[in-house]
């Protein structure tokens, strides 16, 4: 009873916004890749994955997007917001403003596999290019529960950004792309009705299908991660409620802005330790039946997992790599191992059964941080790791350091960037010995722990049963 009493009020909050009628972009039928990714003519989509299963099942196509958009009120028209940009509804103050962008979609190509449900994801633009972070977090998750995923650029820095934006990338394929109403906005103001409008054309289709006419209703989850989950946020505080479209959020990697209390869809924030450190300890609110956060110990905004599954893309298309797992670029050995990726996993599953009428579980006690500190520190035990949050085997039964913090960049590498990819430093065997009678009582208790993250809810069965099946992978000898 109560599980359907809390899908009513989650339905009532959709219908009582207050609805304007979004308006119809045209999308333009699939852009054809005429040659393989990696191919120097470069007529492909730009960073297109490398993830799909073996034996397909799914495909990628490329679209375009057109039509007008307005501006708002909202002081948020630069890449980043400020908290102050969600304190008072957004109002529009014109409209007809031109743009055209790609949308990038991922689904299942037998119809029957689609679920009902598509992530859409508002593309990251913090290098000036676009970097779908949340799909190589959780592509294993949406793939396997038969999703669709939709990438959406709305940001000038994505489209107009140089030497890898999408028109400087490949001119020829992309040129036509524009966020700026032909030069006359010189600011990232039509970036929300754009990301609105890409919702409808995914929702309520009309002319060409993105989804390639996918069967039946379809329930709109947007995610974001980082620079595009500050975006995010603002959006649905004070854009979205104008005209909703989206079902629910959930925010990756989210930083600096604090969600109102009136938002009306669920929205679920995955906070590493970076995250926390950075912005949101000082942010933290309960949960509600709104509003779930989880904070993982020990994991990096960006972390060895990430960098694994989307280097390999990143240099085949703008010829970086981003920050090595090592001390090559950061002061100390970077790129947290923990894995973040299987909590957003379950936080997505979470999100489909909150729609539903089911509340996701609370963390049984958040990480401890000293607030007087600036910025905050987290509240460590002897071996250096963070105390309290969702704690998988990685800082439970720790064979290493891992913290969501670094020292610093080497030169020419900024501070910053190495910060948040977090630290991992093996312990020494003697360590080892001390914490770990023996690899059979290490690999006992990594299954203890991951099968009680499963119980509560903070990993899913095919993820728990990963971390026990390969618990003794590249184990140190001690």
């Amino acid at each position: 009873m109560i599980r359907a009493l809390a899908a009513a009020a989650l339905l009532l909050g959709l219908a009582a916004s207050p609805a304007r009628a979004i308006p119809d972009p045209v999308v333009t039928a699939p852009v054809p890749a005429t040659v393989a990714p990696g191919d120097p003519a470069r007529d492909y989509p730009f960073l297109a994955t490398t993830l799909f299963p073996p034996g397909g099942g799914y495909v990628e196509e490329e679209f375009f997007l057109a039509g007008t958009a307005n501006r708002y009120t909202t002081a948020c028209p630069q890449t980043l917001c400020a908290a102050a940009a969600s304190e008072e509804p957004a109002r529009v103050v014109s409209d007809g403003h031109p743009y055209r962008i790609r949308l990038v979609v991922r689904r299942p190509a037998d119809p029957a596999r689609f679920n009902g449900r598509v992530i859409v994801e508002w593309q990251n633009v913090t290098n000036n290019w676009e970097l779908d972070v949340q799909w190589y977090r959780a592509s294993e998750y949406f793939i396997r529960e038969g999703y669709a995923w939709v990438g959406v650029g709305p940001q000038r820095a994505g489209v107009h950004g140089t030497p890898n934006g999408l028109r400087a990338w490949n001119p020829r394929r992309y040129g036509t792309l524009d966020v700026t109403a032909g030069g006359t906005i010189t600011d990232d103001s039509l970036k929300w009705d754009i990301f609105s409008q890409a919702g409808q054309a995914i929702a309520r289709p009309r002319g060409v299908d993105p989804l390639g006419g996918l069967p039946g209703a379809r329930t709109l989850i947007a995610t974001g991660d980082s620079q595009s989950s500050v975006n995010l946020a603002t959006y649905a505080n004070v854009v979205h409620p104008l005209d909703p479209i989206y079902a629910a959020f959930v925010l990756g990697g989210p930083i600096d802005i604090p969600i109102r209390t009136d938002v009306r869809q669920p929205v679920f924030k995955i906070i590493s330790e970076w995250d926390l450190l950075r912005s949101e300890a000082r942010l933290r609110r309960p949960d509600t039946d709104r509003y779930i956060a989880w904070e993982i110990a020990g994991s990096s905004h960006s972390d060895y997992h990430n960098f694994v599954v989307n280097s390999p893309v990143r240099f085949r298309d703008v010829g970086v790599r981003g920050i090595t797992p090592d001390t090559a670029n950061c002061i100390d050995p970077a790129r947290s191992r923990v894995r973040l990726h299987l909590v957003t996993q379950a936080a997505y599953a979470w999100t489909a059964r909150w729609l539903g009428g089911e509340r996701p579980p609370s963390m049984p006690a958040p990480m401890d941080v000293d607030l007087s500190r600036d910025p905050p520190v987290a509240l460590r035990d002897e071996h250096g790791i963070a105390r309290g949050g969702v704690r998988l085997a990685d800082v439970e039964v720790p064979v290493a350091l891992n913290t969501g913090w670094n020292a610093g960049g080497v030169a020419p590498v900024p501070d910053g960037a190495c910060r948040q990819a977090g630290t991992h430093v093996p312990f020494d065997a003697a360590t080892l010995r001390r914490l770990h009678p023996s690899r059979d009582a290490y690999l006992q208790r990594v299954r203890e722990v991951t099968e009680r993250n499963l119980r509560d809810g903070f990993l899913l069965q095919p993820d728990a049963a990963r971390i026990v099946a390969t618990a003794a992978e590249g184990l140190p000898v001690w």
